[in-house]
């Protein structure tokens, strides 16, 4: 018999064995937590779709009118805190990595990792006592000047409680964990990329623009992606700067809101009861659906970049 088709199996020791099926184990039990919760969710949710407001109180007319105004604000609202903090993101994460002194850059980033750990509470307590004060000024001036534009048309809010405040807060909130992972993912790019730009006569901003940006282009999607699914699901910050009123609006400062998916289960779900609970988990069900969508999306982009990169 020839050494060829004679399969030599290593010994496989006690310990390796419970490795082994301890680590599948762990990984099943992903899936089957995100199967339980999308059953449950769906169990629960099926009484609510043929509901009509005879049915339940909360609903204005059918299930799909309550939960459109819900969605259409929920992704407004973290559409909002994207747009500023993506930016904001990524120049902190430049400076940490490329810029700052390596003393002050370490002071930085432990500021950045402390900021992740601050309860939504704190935050919804700051937008309520100095941010939302703060800025009702600034938007009368902006409706008084720049009240042509359609964003900020209408009667100004007289508490500053508006979309905008509750998107500058979500920014704020989803700002540490997208600087976190952008200041790693530009740490790691090759440093004969780098020194080669720089040889060749680039500046520091070119060597970024060049060298380390493209580099971190998956990281960054990644960390938008991230910043994205905890402003979708954010629930006591919005729900305590937010002054809603449930209506659908592009107006970013005045006081008729749009609400979210997330504040309205929160403020609602304590006085539900009978199949308005069903109709709160089914509008759950919607933003979990909302949430995987945009997931799924993103891992998509990532691994077309990925291919298109290796391809190159």
């Amino acid at each position: 018999m020839s050494t060829a088709s004679t399969a030599i199996k290593a010994k496989q020791r006690p310990g390796d064995r419970v490795f082994s099926g301890s680590a599948v184990f762990a990984g099943s039990m992903i899936l089957v937590t995100l199967a339980a919760v999308a059953l449950f969710l769906i169990v629960q949710s099926i009484p609510a779709f043929f509901a009509s407001h005879e049915d339940a109180s909360i609903l204005p007319e059918s299930f799909w009118s309550y939960v459109g105004p819900l969605l259409f604000g929920t992704i407004w609202a973290a559409a909002l805190a994207l747009i500023m903090a993506v930016p904001i993101s990524i120049g902190i994460a430049l400076f940490i990595s490329h810029y700052a002194p390596r003393r002050l850059a370490s002071v930085l980033g432990y500021i950045v990792d402390l900021l992740a750990a601050v309860p939504s509470v704190v935050f919804g307590l700051w937008g309520i006592g100095v941010l939302a004060p703060a800025v009702q000024p600034i938007y009368a001036w902006l409706v008084d000047n720049v009240g042509w534009f359609p964003l900020f048309s209408g009667p100004v809010s007289g508490t500053g409680r508006t979309i905008l405040t509750a998107g500058i807060v979500l920014a704020v909130m989803v700002l540490p964990i997208m600087t976190a992972i952008c200041r790693e993912v530009f740490l790691q790019t090759p440093v004969l990329h780098e020194e080669a730009a720089l040889a060749l006569g680039a500046t520091r901003w070119e060597m970024i623009r060049t060298a380390v940006l493209p580099f971190g282009r998956s990281g960054i999607v990644s960390a938008a992606v991230l910043g994205l699914g905890r402003a979708l699901g954010e629930t006591m910050a919005v729900a305590m700067v937010l002054s809603a009123s449930g209506a659908v609006t592009f107006q970013l400062l005045t006081s008729v809101n749009p609400s979210t998916i997330a504040a309205n289960i929160a403020l609602s779900f304590p006085e539900a009861f009978g199949i308005n609970v069903n109709v709160l988990i089914a509008t759950g069900l919607i933003l979990f659906i909302v949430t995987f969508v945009v997931n799924a999306i993103a891992r998509w982009i990532v691994s077309r970049r990925q291919e298109f990169s290796g391809a190159n």
